[in-house]
């Protein structure tokens, strides 16, 4: 009777949530994806650019590019994971003000780390066939594999990022299809660490795990999708 109760207070507060978050940030819809994108990849604030990173990553391990490619996961899983902290506390009641700081976070970390490998692996972050397979990525190799089989996506990150020719029709739809996963997951990660659990801190703690261990485990599906591509001779 009491998990029945909790189940229909969470869709309750869903309903009033995700409205929110839409009023406060409309851009968390559609452009924000893109912006987060760009910056991740040119570089923001204390953040260096995602290529800079990746090759300081890669001297310190004096050239061995998995190593430089498992520091680079790490390092953003410990950044994903103090924002996950950070931006978790608190009740239900703030979910709406709080939650895109931690879907603009997340989406910034994770194409960050991306770029960061796929840059190591040989692959022109300037290019939009890479930027948008590095979108692609983020999505997480489960809900990829899932949207293909729905015929919402053409292919996996490696095949984009290798495609004969940028396709300009696919940016909007994965550009779409990303800004909803990452609005999902924050709001059924708030939802679950929030309805009937009302000590702010656990929340905060649940939050960490979780966005740590899901910047992970797209680490580590960029790792394998992005295979090295073969360098020019000069």
């Amino acid at each position: 009777m009491r998990s029945g109760l909790k189940r229909g207070l969470a869709v309750k507060a869903a309903g009033v949530v995700v409205p929110k978050i839409t009023e406060l940030a409309p851009g968390l819809t559609s452009g924000f994806v893109r912006e987060a994108l760009h910056r991740a990849i040119t570089g923001v604030g204390p953040l260096p650019p995602a290529a800079h990173a990746a090759e300081v990553q890669l001297r310190e391990q004096r050239g061995d590019i998995d190593k430089a490619i498992h520091e680079v996961i790490e390092n953003h899983v410990r950044y994903a994971g103090v924002g996950g902290l950070v931006t978790n506390l608190g009740g239900l009641v703030t979910a709406a003000l709080i939650a895109p700081a931690n879907i603009t976070e997340l989406a910034l970390i994770q194409c960050r780390m991306v770029a960061g490998i796929a840059h190591l692996r040989g692959y022109d972050l300037e290019d939009p066939r890479v930027r948008n397979a590095i979108l692609v990525t983020v999505l997480g190799e489960d809900t990829v594999r899932k949207q293909i089989k729905k015929l919402n996506l053409p292919a996996p990150p490696m095949a984009l990022a290798t495609a004969p020719s940028h396709d300009p029709a696919l940016d909007a739809v994965i550009t779409t299809a990303v800004a909803n996963d990452l609005v999902g997951r924050v709001i059924g990660k708030r939802l679950a660490t929030t309805i009937g659990k009302r000590v702010p801190v656990v929340g905060g703690l649940v939050g960490m795990g979780a966005d740590g261990y899901g910047t992970w485990k797209i680490g580590r599906y960029a790792d394998r999708e992005f295979l090295p591509r073969a360098q020019l001779p000069f």
